[in-house]
């Protein structure tokens, strides 16, 4: 298991929050997500044998929001 933290620009409101945490989720392999909004971070938890990290952040690219 495998734990980073992404610099996500964009996110500005609890509809974000929930936004990304729920599609960060639903992938196979991903253990916990935790937003933390005040410093434009998205903490991930996931098994990188399952999920690779560059899916992480196309899924979170996809909700409308850009990591760095």
């Amino acid at each position: 298991m495998q734990t980073i933290s992404l610099n996500v620009q964009g996110m500005s409101c609890g509809h974000c929050v929930k936004s990304v945490e729920g599609s960060v989720s639903e992938l196979v392999g991903v253990n916990s997500v935790n937003v933390k909004l005040d410093e434009a971070l998205v903490e991930v938890s996931f098994n990188e044998a399952k999920v690779p990290l560059d899916k992480i952040k196309e899924t979170i690219e996809d909700q409308g929001y850009d990591v760095e």
